[in-house]
């Protein structure tokens, strides 16, 4: 589903990312960890094309992402903020994703109505805008909106941050729920929540991959125990 040959990002002499060969089958739920500054949203930006990578190649269903926009069609991602249009409400902004993929009114009410919980009367019918909404719930509408289109691949930076638990714990579920066919990138800080939902853990350090481990009941312990080193 996707692979990175050879990829590198450099900024002057500093080296943020080396990485010469990643696989992520398709269907996998793959975490990945890594201190601040250890390259994981430079590794996403790349896979996203949002930045140009100074070597090397992302391909996503053998497209390379760099030079085709047909890969496009199939990715869902929320990195930031940025992704968002915050002078929007979240039913125009939620409206206008889904006419990029062909959704009438009709289908983005019936697809919001499956985050009801994950919403938690938070989002909807509040009379703000996007920009005006807590950073929490920039987070859920972000996330939700990467989910629009039935994506097959869905790419998503610190999902949990600045989620309450109990919108954490939620978020959790939805990801669990998700068809099995779909291909689940989550970078995140808190090695909990992403030994949890997913089943392969890549920790970076220093832009390289240091460990690649499929996810058991001792990877969190195992994780904590590295980080703690």
């Amino acid at each position: 589903m996707i692979e990175v040959r050879n990829l590198t990002k450099q900024y002057g002499r500093a080296v943020v990312l080396d990485v010469p060969a990643l696989e992520i089958p398709a269907g996998q739920r793959f975490g990945l960890v890594g201190n601040n500054g250890a390259g994981k949203t430079t590794l996403f930006s790349l896979l996203l094309d949002l930045i140009q990578a100074t070597g090397g190649e992302v391909l996503s269903e053998g497209q390379n992402v760099a030079r085709s926009e047909q890969w496009k069609a199939h990715t869902g991602s929320f990195l930031d903020e940025s992704f968002l249009i915050g002078f929007l409400t979240p039913e125009e902004y939620f409206q206008f994703v889904g006419k990029l993929y062909g959704m009438n009114a009709s289908d983005v009410s019936e697809f919001l109505a499956r985050f009801e919980e994950f919403f938690n009367g938070e989002i909807l019918a509040r009379g703000k805008y996007v920009r005006d909404m807590s950073k929490g719930n920039q987070k859920k509408i972000g996330i939700t909106a990467a989910l629009m289109g039935a994506p097959r691949v869905v790419i998503l930076d610190e999902p949990f941050a600045n989620l309450d638990p109990s919108s954490q714990i939620r978020l959790k579920k939805l990801i669990r729920e998700l068809d099995r066919d779909k291909t689940i990138l989550i970078s995140s800080h808190d090695l909990a929540h992403v030994t949890e939902v997913c089943e392969r853990i890549v920790v970076l350090e220093k832009g390289k991959i240091i460990r690649d481990i499929a996810a058991t009941e001792d990877t969190l312990k195992e994780l904590e125990a590295y980080f703690a080193a």
